[in-house]
């Protein structure tokens, strides 16, 4: 069982930046595909970004391409997106995801391809 925890949600005018962090638990992380998704209200779930096991593939939903970046750091057992300039239709409950799967090549944008999911962190948005 991999648990979960993202933090760095908050409230941010528009144009501003923040960085969300997840800090999975387990020995074996760099083996997880990692992903990120976002879910506004009233709004299915939606993919945001994705990284492979060993860090060297991304991608990314259109809507954020070229404003948000995905990393991680295998040896703290971390993944990170930076979201920057960002937008009030950016506003929602952002999630990490792990897909133990995937091997260490790959990545997934497809929320029922991912096995274990964070609790969700807030960010807001203001115009």
């Amino acid at each position: 069982q991999v648990q979960l925890v993202e933090f760095g949600g908050g409230l941010v005018q528009a144009g501003g930046s923040l960085r969300l962090s997840c800090e999975a638990s387990g020995r074996t992380f760099d083996t997880y595909a990692m992903g990120w998704f976002r879910q506004a209200p009233g709004k299915e779930r939606e993919f945001a970004a994705a990284i492979s096991g060993n860090g060297l593939n991304t991608a990314y939903a259109n809507s954020v391409k070229d404003r948000f970046t995905i990393s991680r750091d295998n040896a703290k057992n971390t993944v990170n997106l930076q979201m920057n300039s960002l937008k009030p239709e950016d506003t929602a409950v952002y999630y990490c995801a792990a897909d133990r799967r995937a091997g260490v090549y790959a990545t997934r944008s497809r929320a029922y391809e991912y096995d274990y999911w964070g609790q969700g962190t807030q960010v807001t948005v203001s115009s």
